[in-house]
């Protein structure tokens, strides 16, 4: 267990916009960053860092927390090893008190199996350079292909002997588990109960995750037998999902977010030679067709992808097929493709580092220009096959959300196709009526099966919102956006939020002064009770500590380790609009926010609770009169209903309401 000293210093060092800058690609909105949030799928950003607080805020899906609660959610780490996650970012030493061993086994299953992967990496580093099979086989093999040792050595490539169990009973020995073994896919049980390795006889590419650690591998093998597959890689364990890994993102994350551009190779041999040509922005999709989670992961950086396709027209034309996805995500899709025969690794070592840097430079085309020029090769003059192709090619321009792009793809690929941009425009908007349609229908049959909300998502382009510079964050919510329900619990979460934004401020009120906001609320609310148990956690706990002559802040509700009482204070410390200060100094707009006065904006979140509270017993009040046979108990009634008809009146002055007597 942590010790809550190092816990406090991690709290401390941890920036919101740094831990959650190394997942999502954020940009400058106001005073706040914002970004896609990568917790649900979305083309417009919804997703807020405010760094003055220290929280991050989905106004899409809701997420919300600190830099732990981020770590957590995102890497679907334990409050623990997210700690742990932030230590070794900022390089703090976690103290950590003695676990009980059920804890202690709990919390090591998971992390057993990144120790063992580290290990089997570091067994096949081993290998190659220190043992005579793997320099003779696998170094040699290395060498032979062009490849630096520093190159090799950053990307921990290794070598697995040809021999049944070399690794298993390495590692074994050395103390690890075989179940551990196992269920990373390093070694492997047959039906009879024999343990075998995996990779054997294979150079080794391991692969690491965002953050550096080793979750999988995949192996070449150096045989010629066409019965054994030239690469395997490792099956899906708790730590490897191979649609969610792209390979060399780790070595390669600081420059595609520098350069704005990510480079996309096929091969593990791919990323090590442009990695040696100086170009570091590149990764692989890991022994997988590219998929969705993969894209998004890219577009955490950039929203430019360049992809580096093989000579072979065969498998450029599939190739092409799978990749409107990307363009689905709304990245910026070019691509690169090298001579007849070659792949990014072999041209690399033919032309050499120089030569090959300039040909990515020079050699960049558009997806969509691109995919039109080959399928046109092979159309020739036959109007049938055209007609199929420009098809493809609307298809293909249909699926990028911004209108504007769309807009400018329909115009070159009329030169292009020499067809007119009416009629481009004409298909592109059936296909889009046909999507928007076809969803539709979909969502309304779902509907009728659930008696659940659905969620109408249209595929077809966002609709233009507000100017950038329009919108802040650094405001309080003028709504929560629920459903109106006979509770207090609108009016009480107002008074939670008022503390949290306002209630460490000194008033200065007429006669009022030298007090906190947050005393001041206590002191007026101390006859209510408060209904909402979260509120109510939140009231009782702010009462304690200011008996107690302490003042609690809203990061220490921010903080807590109740998740729902942590939501609720994020949700009510953030809103997604105010009007920004380039706005108004931009256009001369003034408009006064809830800071600026103070006063009425606290006396009426007390009033409005108060009045709320006295309506429901005025309610109550007439309800027990109704029903009251005895007429002295009901005079008595009817006098306690005047008493408080008259404090409701007092509050609705204060409130301006108008009141039919």
């Amino acid at each position: 267990m942590i010790n809550r000293e190092t816990i406090d210093k991690i709290m401390d060092t941890a920036r919101i916009e740094e831990v959650v800058g190394d997942f999502v690609h954020l940009k400058k909105r106001g005073t706040s960053l914002i970004g896609n949030c990568p917790f649900h799928g979305e083309k417009t950003p919804s997703f807020h860092v405010s760094v003055t607080k220290g929280i991050y805020k989905c106004f899409g899906c809701g997420k919300g927390g600190d830099s732990v609660r981020f770590i957590m959610d995102h890497e679907k780490y334990s409050y623990p090893e997210a700690l742990k996650f932030l230590a070794n970012k900022y390089n703090i030493e976690v103290e950590e008190a003695e676990l009980s061993p059920e804890a202690a086994e709990a919390q090591s299953a998971k992390e057993s199996l990144y120790i063992v992967s580290q290990y089997a990496a570091a067994f096949f580093v081993k290998q190659l350079w220190e043992t005579d099979e793997g320099k003779g086989i696998g170094l040699s093999y290395f060498k032979e292909r062009g490849f630096r040792e520093d190159i090799l050595k950053k990307f921990e490539v290794g070598y697995s002997p040809d021999v049944w169990d070399a690794l298993t009973q390495n590692a074994t020995h050395a103390g690890h588990k075989l179940e551990f073994l196992e269920s990373t896919g390093l070694s492997i049980k047959n039906d009879n109960g024999k343990i075998y390795d995996r990779f054997r006889g294979r150079v080794m590419f391991p692969i690491h995750n965002f953050t550096g650690r080793i979750i999988g591998f995949g192996g070449r093998t150096l045989k010629t037998d066409k019965n054994v597959p030239k690469y395997l890689n490792s099956p899906e364990s708790e730590i490897y999902h191979k649609s969610n890994v792209l390979y060399g993102l780790f070595h390669a994350k600081k420059a595609i977010r520098d350069s704005d551009n990510c480079y996309l190779a096929e091969g593990y041999a791919d990323v090590l030679s442009v990695h040696q040509a100086g170009i570091e922005n590149v990764v692989a999709s890991s022994g997988t067709s590219l998929t969705v989670e993969q894209i998004k992961l890219i577009g955490r950086f950039t929203q430019n992808i360049t992809i580096l396709f093989d000579g072979d027209a065969a498998g450029i034309k599939a190739s092409l097929r799978g990749l409107d996805m990307i363009l689905e995500e709304g990245l910026n899709v070019k691509i690169v493709s090298f001579p007849d025969g070659h792949d990014p690794d072999s041209y690399m070592h033919h032309v050499g580092a120089g030569a090959f840097k300039t040909y990515l430079e020079n050699n960049r085309k558009d997806f969509i220009l691109y995919k039109a020029n080959v399928l046109l090769k092979d159309a020739g003059d036959d109007p049938i096959k055209r007609a199929g192709i420009i098809r493809d090619i609307v298809e293909s321009i249909a699926k990028i959300p911004d209108q504007i792009k769309a807009s400018v793809f329909i115009r070159e690929s009329s030169s292009l196709l020499e067809i007119e941009e009416s009629v481009l425009l004409s298909e592109l908007n059936k296909i889009r009526s046909g999507k928007v349609k076809k969803n539709f229908e979909s969502n309304q049959r779902a509907h009728a099966q659930s008696s659940q909300p659905q969620s109408y998502s249209s595929g077809a382009p966002e609709p233009l919102g507000p100017p950038d510079d329009l919108w802040d964050d650094n405001a309080g919510p003028s709504g929560y956006g629920e459903p109106k329900v006979d509770t207090d619990e609108i009016q009480e979460k107002e008074i939670v939020r008022l503390l949290l934004a306002y209630g460490h401020e000194f008033v200065n009120w007429d006669s009022i002064d030298d007090m906190y906001i947050g005393s001041f609320v206590m002191q007026n609310l101390a006859d209510v009770e408060f209904e909402n148990q979260l509120c109510k956690s939140i009231i009782d706990y702010y009462k304690s500590e200011i008996d107690n002559g302490r003042l609690p802040t809203a990061n220490h509700f921010i903080k807590h380790e109740d998740r729902d009482i942590a939501d609720l204070a994020i949700t009510l410390s953030t809103s997604e609009y105010a009007l920004s200060e380039n706005w108004l100094n931009k256009h001369l707009i003034y408009v006064k926010d809830e800071s600026m006065n103070l006063k009425a904006t606290i006396l009426g979140g007390i009033f409005h609770l108060k009045k709320r509270k006295v309506d429901r017993i005025l309610t109550n009040l007439l309800k027990e009169i109704k029903e009251e046979k005895d007429a002295d108990n009901q005079m008595i009634l009817m006098q306690r209903y005047s008493v408080i008809k008259g404090v409701e009146r007092e509050i609705n002055k204060f409130l301006g309401s108008v009141i039919v007597k």
